[in-house]
């Protein structure tokens, strides 16, 4: 097993691969940008360089800069998180010829499954069912045209690279198509440096369903179930549980042996994701392959009791899987919310700055993968996620009862966050009745606004006399009023060392 490793990233991914490498006895390093010189990552790492400027080109994203501390620091491998470089083809070449282990799938299955055309080929020839469309770029919005009209509207035009929601745009008739066409080639060339765009049939009422893989360097391949993550805004996934709602056995076997068989066909290695459209009808579609860790592994994990970052370490290192496919199998409810910096009432913008007050809730069951703390500041250059809340019951309707009970009891002060939205849309008659698809933002909460109140002022005033007391007895970090004990600023400690 590897003695050292560099995790390049932040927030709550770092922490979260930091706490499974400590549970191994595994040394880890952090990087860090100038902006975030007192987060919580570089607290709990047992070392930690400074990649310098807050710009990601500069810092997170620079390469050269990453393997050199990987280098000299002595790590023999990198752990990417996800985002930034974790499924940059190139960044994974440079690790292979700079001699140092990266954690995740080979260079080439991330050229052939980052390519949405080529993946799309891929599992066409290997019997994993498509969304209907085409199967290769277009730019001419005639010939655009012509296929939606042999599918029918609506349809979805898409960019070829890259995620998150961007260089997508859902037409519903040949009037919108040119304009589409033009603006989504737009974005995807901002975004990915790559204009291609190709186009599919757009499911109105589609629930977005995934399965987790996990595969070896000697072909042993398993998923581990899946996740039902339905509950998007702006194409971004905000709420995911496990299991989906409309599963059955027999479809679960379905979907699970498709995931596998893509798995392969792709060559992959390590974990990944295999993420599927269902229709109204449980017809399911391919849909993508995320080669990395996903922000919403945890629940896998509540329901498997599979630690997903160990297993990644353990592949990466050369050993098998050390479970088979009958050794996997899933006990109750999981449910994890994205607790995020932006504002659900003015569209889910970012909503940066100084963390005044957080109070993280816990209990049986409860688990908040958290990557700040009370005092310090969420960056505007870099994604606002500030943690992700997961809870564990019996049932689906224990775990929404814990989460709401959970999210009442978690307080966010300084920046805004989706909290009390969340936990309407988890009391919602719609989300508790499992009938959640890809639309159900839009169709049940477009114009959300909290209700506010006597309890509200009543918390603000607990909060101020909790701050005012801590203040007491508080330090500060080069001047800011970051309110931190001695067990953050003095970093990483082990008794006995």
């Amino acid at each position: 097993m590897f003695k050292k490793i560099l995790i390049a990233n932040r927030g709550e991914i770092a922490v979260r691969v930091i706490n499974t490498c400590r549970e191994m006895g595994i040394q880890t390093v952090a990087v860090y940008s100038d902006a975030d010189k007192t987060a919580l990552h570089v607290l709990v790492a047992d070392e930690a360089v400074c990649l310098g400027d807050a710009e990601p080109t500069q810092s997170y994203l620079n390469m050269e800069k990453i393997i050199a501390a990987a280098k000299e620091t002595g790590a023999e491998a990198i752990h990417p998180g996800y985002g930034f470089l974790s499924e940059n083809s190139r960044f994974v070449g440079k690790c292979d010829q700079a001699g140092v282990v990266f954690i995740g799938p080979p260079a080439q299955v991330i050229r052939d499954l980052g390519d949405k055309i080529t993946a799309r080929r891929i599992m066409a020839d290997s019997g994993v069912p498509i969304t209907p469309g085409l199967t290769s770029a277009e730019a001419d919005a005639a010939v655009m045209r012509t296929e939606a009209e042999k599918i029918g509207y609506p349809v979805l035009i898409k960019a070829t690279a890259g995620g998150g929601g961007k260089g997508i745009r859902i037409v519903h008739s040949s009037a919108e198509m040119a304009d589409a066409c033009a603006s989504a080639a737009r974005e995807a060339k901002s975004a990915f440096g790559n204009g291609d765009i190709y186009l599919e049939k757009f499911f109105t009422n589609a629930r977005h369903i995934e399965f987790q893989v996990l595969a070896d360097q000697f072909g042993n391949t398993v998923h581990l179930l899946e996740r039902e993550c339905s509950v998007q805004r702006r194409h971004q996934k905000i709420i995911e549980e496990t299991p989906s709602p409309i599963m059955t056995p027999a479809l679960r076997e379905k979907m699970g042996r498709a995931a596998v068989t893509a798995a392969r066909a792709a060559g992959y290695v390590n974990a990944g994701t295999v993420e599927f459209l269902v229709d109204e009808n449980n017809n399911f579609y391919f849909l993508e392959v995320n080669t990395r860790l996903q922000v919403e592994h945890p629940v896998t994990e509540m329901i498997t009791g599979i630690d997903l970052v160990r297993m990644q370490l353990e592949i990466a290192c050369g050993n098998k899987l050390p479970v088979s496919q009958k050794d996997i199998f899933g006990r109750g409810h999981a449910i994890e919310c994205r607790i995020y910096a932006e504002d659900p009432e003015n569209g889910f913008v970012p909503s940066p700055g100084k963390i005044a007050y957080l109070k993280e809730p816990s209990g049986p069951g409860i688990r908040n993968d958290c990557g700040v703390y009370s005092g310090v500041d969420v960056p505007m250059a870099y994604d606002p996620i500030l943690s992700k809340l997961i809870v564990h019951a019996r049932t689906r309707d224990l775990a929404i009862a814990k989460m709401v009970a959970a999210l009442q009891r978690y307080v966010v002060v300084g920046v805004k966050t989706p909290v009390a939205f969340l936990m309407d849309v988890l009391a919602s008659d719609a989300f508790a009745g499992g009938n959640v698809f890809t639309n159900f933002i839009d169709t049940h909460f477009s114009s959300w606004h909290p209700e506010t109140g006597d309890a509200d002022l009543a918390l603000l005033a607990f909060i101020a006399d909790e701050m005012a007391a801590s203040r007491k007895t508080g330090q500060k970090i080069s001047g800011e009023d970051a309110i931190l004990t001695p067990w953050q600023t003095l970093g990483a400690w082990r008794p006995g060392l």
